[in-house]
């Protein structure tokens, strides 16, 4: 890309070198990431790429290929890979594929505020600043601080043949703090936001430090338990959510857990979830990766199963009035599906988590969870573990740190079961970063739930 050039030119130029129907898809990513263990910066990874992905449709199948050169010869043979996948692909079925054709533009995108002019700086003083702040929380407590700063700036642009022209750009900031004692006791914080200045990484440390107590961890039956959830265990359970109940995909393939669900009720009536890619407490987006407008989708509402999440493709597998909504993970749509990647849950009247844990005379607090896998999708029924902050709440308050305890459990289950939520949310995210940028959260309040299976 010449430096006059813009991505969504870019995509133009590569857009030319396609013959039949098909798609460019442009993304530049300027990023740092440093990462920390022991009170000690361990590795600086810096991004300064843009990569083209050229899509090409051959009778309802699709063929992708990709390169970071911006070369005209580049592009043209990156072109003549993408056709010749979509080729063999059709002549390997021996007949028409699923996909309807690449879809209309749109009138127009939603303006957001997802981008930060500090923040594309890239700039690697505040991360240094932070990892600072980290280290003398930690070394004031006599503990350890590992984890991770990033931010970065991604601009992603998309042409097709059907007439998308579209750009955006976006920027995301992110701190992860665990304090962890001599004897492995630790604790957590996690912050996000669209820009730097939305990380206070002297707050975080400290409430990552505040869960490691030094007292003994007591030991929990196995059991229902009531729990409080923190904003982070919430987090993790509703991104898995957004796979196993909201994939257009699944659901046309009666898969999904809300198969036979819609427009029942699915879980207490305090629940409000929906796919908000506007919301300001979230990293906005404009559009998807087929250049389809972002716009927020009720997907729970007051405790009702309302709608699901389809890409172009999977609408087209579901039929009848099946439209995409705008959630294409990849260009030419996943052959996952397509699923949530700006959840909101709306918060309710609790003024703290103090005040979820009040009416507990013997329960858990769970910080987060940490190595969710699925046991049973259509029950969303995942098994995992807490981690790094977990306590015994006795007589109303939170009392003794807990050994850490495996739970399995349905994720819609304890949903139906939720009695309260506090009224302040936080953006929710993992944000590791594993190939291309693509900053994604969980926007959620904590919750108080009845009977938290514990197994082991």
């Amino acid at each position: 890309m010449g430096a006059a050039e813009t991505p969504l030119e870019l995509a133009k130029r590569a857009l030319g070198h396609l013959q039949g129907d098909g798609q460019a898809t442009v993304t530049r990513e300027r990023s740092l990431m440093l990462r920390y263990a022991r009170s000690a910066p361990t590795q600086a990874t810096e991004i300064d790429d843009t990569s083209v992905h050229l899509l090409a449709l051959r009778d309802g199948h699709v063929g992708g290929a990709i390169t970071n050169l911006v070369d005209d010869a580049a592009l043209r043979e990156t072109a003549q890979r993408a056709m010749a996948a979509a080729t063999a692909a059709a002549r390997a079925a021996g007949g028409p594929g699923d996909h309807p054709g690449m879809p209309a533009p749109a009138e127009g995108y939603d303006a957001h505020d997802g981008w930060d002019a500090e923040t594309a700086r890239v700039d690697p003083e505040p991360g240094g600043a932070a990892l600072g702040a980290a280290f003398a929380v930690a070394a004031e407590r006599g503990l350890e601080a590992f984890g991770t700063w990033t931010a970065g700036e991604v601009e992603t642009a998309i042409a097709s043949t059907a007439g998308v022209r579209a750009t955006d750009r976006v920027t995301d900031a992110y701190l992860k703090v665990i304090c962890r004692d001599a004897d492995g006791r630790t604790g957590w914080d996690v912050q996000a936001a669209v820009g730097v200045d939305g990380i206070d990484a002297d707050a975080g440390a400290r409430r990552a430090a505040a869960k490691v107590t030094g007292a003994e961890p007591a030991r929990l039956a196995p059991g229902e338990h009531p729990v409080v959830l923190d904003t982070w265990a919430v987090g993790g359970l509703l991104e898995m959510l957004g796979w196993l109940a909201f994939n257009g995909l699944a659901h046309a393939e009666g898969r999904g857990a809300l198969d036979g669900r819609l427009d029942t009720r699915v879980a207490a009536p305090a629940i409000d979830l929906r796919d908000a890619p506007g919301d300001p407490a979230t990293w906005p987006r404009a559009f998807d990766f087929e250049g389809v407008a972002k716009a927020p989708l009720c997907l729970i509402e007051d405790g009702v199963a309302r709608h699901l999440c389809h890409d172009t493709r999977s609408a087209a597998r579901a039929g009848g009035d099946a439209r995409s909504t705008g959630h294409a993970l990849a260009p030419g749509g996943s052959p996952h599906g397509a699923a949530p990647t700006n959840l909101v849950l709306a918060g309710g009247d609790a003024a703290s988590v103090d005040e979820l844990v009040a009416p507990i005379e013997r329960g858990i607090y769970v910080t987060r969870l940490w190595y969710l896998n699925v046991v049973h999708p259509k029950q969303t029924l995942l098994t995992g573990t807490t981690r790094d902050g977990t306590f015994l709440i006795e007589d109303g308050r939170i009392s003794r740190p807990l050994h850490d305890v495996r739970f399995t459990d349905s994720v819609l289950r304890l949903l139906e079961h939720t009695e309260a939520l506090t009224s302040a949310s936080q953006l929710v995210s993992e944000a590791e970063y594993y190939g291309r940028r693509f900053a994604s959260g969980v926007v959620c309040p904590a919750l108080r739930a009845q009977g938290f299976r514990v197994t082991g």
